[in-house]
């Protein structure tokens, strides 16, 4: 899946069921469900650097910039620059995710 196959499914009524646990939190955080993407990137800790990274991007969008420097860390991430807007951040995620299950 490329990242432009991932945006056009975000008007589908659920994520492809092929994504893993980390680019669903994303499919879902795109379509304003902060709550359902929080599960999905709990509910797979054990792949450890993709749902940290979704998971801290995630609280650093809540506005919770402590729990996020938390979860950058252990996602082995650097903190990004509170300038840098979160759709970017997202896009840079999901591309990276994506590039990895491509491979």
């Amino acid at each position: 899946m490329t990242l432009p196959e991932l945006e056009a499914s975000l008007s589908a009524p659920q994520p492809p069921p092929a994504l893993s646990p980390a680019l669903a939190a994303l499919w879902h955080d795109a379509r304003g469900e902060w709550d359902r993407a929080h599960q999905c990137a709990q509910d797979d800790e054990g792949a450890k650097d993709a749902c940290a990274w979704v998971h801290a991007y995630l609280h650093r969008k809540e506005g919770d910039p402590g729990n996020a420097a938390y979860w950058y860390r252990r996602a082995g991430k650097p903190v990004p620059a509170s300038t840098l807007p979160l759709p970017e951040e997202w896009r840079a995620i999901a591309a990276e995710l994506l590039s990895k299950t491509s491979s």
